[in-house]
């Protein structure tokens, strides 16, 4: 089986021809359980997210805030294992028919072996992964693999990024950019900055690629913010806080399906 790339291109198209940008939701596999990350993420979409990205938990996540480090920390004492995270794709997307992607840092994927790896995320239907930690210049190997396999390869430009260094990293990107609004680490944040429209802006310039805006944003009235100079909305710490702040799973689950709607309604009264 060929990955989704396609698909996740085809997807923030779509969007695009709706005049909105596309709402791509994050969410720990393993978290609270592994069956509990899958229901997360099929709510995700039944709430209205056009993409998830299903998280590998990481014991030293450099990116990831203190909310997201909770969740890992949670899977990983549950004995999570990278097979449970292409699980959770597999049954999402056969739930869904919509794009999951997986967002990791490099070293679980060069210990596990990278053919293996990109093999079995298209086997399970996954549309590519998000690399935040893998240089463009050490990437060759990945890409090679991850475009013989069919899925996308989504580098992370950040405020910092020099206009040459972008052009870089666009030229060797698929699916999307990942543009950071800020330096730092996720987390929902009271205001996402102005530094986010000028990235986008630069990133643009540089490639025809959609450009995805994450870090910071929480709530409906940041999605419409942001969705008036992105292609799409990344969130992810306030999805994994509906979770964490649940008296239980089930209440849980529809903190995250009420979530996805109201941001779904955001993206969607930006233009």
């Amino acid at each position: 089986m060929s990955g989704n790339l396609q698909l996740l291109s085809d997807t923030l198209a779509g969007a695009r021809a709706e005049g909105r940008a596309a709402l791509i939701a994050y969410l720990p596999a393993g978290f609270p359980s592994v069956d509990g990350g899958i229901e997360a993420v099929k709510a995700a979409f039944d709430g209205g997210a056009d993409v998830v990205e299903v998280g590998l938990p990481h014991s030293d996540p450099v990116l990831d805030g203190p909310v997201i480090q909770t969740a890992d920390d949670i899977a990983l004492r549950g004995g999570l294992k990278i097979k449970d995270v292409m699980r959770t794709v597999r049954e999402a997307f056969e739930a869904t028919g919509k794009p999951v992607l997986v967002m990791t840092y490099w070293n679980p994927i060069y210990i596990y072996g990278v053919e293996r790896f990109t093999a079995e995320l298209a086997e399970a239907g996954g549309a590519g992964c998000i690399l935040p930690d893998l240089p463009v210049q050490e990437s060759a190997e990945w890409r090679q693999h991850a475009e013989k396999q069919g899925l996308g390869t989504v580098f992370v430009v950040a405020p910092s990024s020099q206009d040459e260094r972008l052009a870089t990293i666009t030229a060797a990107g698929s699916g999307f950019v990942y543009a950071a609004s800020l330096m730092g680490v996720t987390g929902t944040r009271e205001s996402v900055g102005n530094q986010a429209k000028d990235l986008v802006e630069r990133t643009r310039s540089t490639t025809e690629l959609p450009v995805c805006v994450g870090l910071g944003v929480s709530d409906a009235v940041q999605a419409r913010e942001v969705a008036g100079f992105a292609d799409g909305v990344i969130v992810g710490s306030a999805f994994v806080k509906r979770m964490l702040d649940a008296p239980d799973e089930k209440a849980g689950l529809e903190g995250v399906r009420a979530l996805a709607a109201e941001l779904a309604d955001g993206v969607r009264g930006a233009r």
